[in-house]
């Protein structure tokens, strides 16, 4: 880092924005394979958390990759830059007084922790949505799977890139048995959101 570079404290804290917003700020990290579920639940639960008067914001791995991360590939240094940048891009979020939903397929444990370690604790929740790759298959409307079967699209997470189970997630979830709503329920119930 340069060394005329100096970090900035400002007069209005993270308390504080969260007070005006009446909530308590938080980073909700949906973590699973291409097709488990990651979007769907995030868009049910921040429609749920709407009604509840809360503010949120999604940062959604195929939107990001149409802007913030349009210029990374899916090999592993990407990925890792991917993870990065939306984890940083989470953190100032979540210090502006929101609650983060991210979805992101996010494969890599490692990656998972450094994220973790940008937040407070209790800021951080690694949410595992661990549909099996049988059931993500059969939702895949895009035809990706079917693609790095036939090694048109390399590095895909669960064919021919490793996928990381998360250790210790706040949350698991599988949503072959479960309705979106469901999901939704299972994610208020375990995460403390006032």
């Amino acid at each position: 880092m340069e060394k005329n570079l100096q970090f900035q404290k400002f007069a209005i804290s993270q308390t504080e924005r969260a007070n005006l917003k009446n909530q308590i700020p938080m980073c909700l990290w949906m973590t699973g394979l291409s097709g488990s579920g990651k979007t769907s639940i995030a868009n049910a639960l921040e429609k749920k958390l709407y009604k509840l008067q809360k503010h949120t914001y999604i940062l959604d791995g195929d939107n990001l990759r149409h802007g913030l991360n349009s210029d990374l590939n899916f090999n592993k240094n990407d990925r890792n830059e991917n993870i990065r940048r939306v984890g940083e891009t989470a953190k100032l979020m979540v210090d502006s007084g929101l609650i983060v939903i991210v979805g992101l397929i996010s494969p890599f444990r490692v990656d998972r922790d450094w994220v973790r370690s940008l937040f407070s604790p209790n800021q951080f929740k690694e949410i595992y949505i661990s549909t099996s790759i049988n059931v993500c298959e059969k939702r895949d409307v895009k035809g990706l799977y079917q693609m790095a079967r036939r090694d048109k699209i390399k590095n895909f997470t669960g064919i021919t890139s490793p996928y990381e189970e998360p250790r210790n997630p706040e949350l698991t979830i599988d949503t072959q048995n479960m309705t979106i709503d469901e999901c939704v329920q299972k994610v208020l119930k375990q995460v403390e959101i006032s």
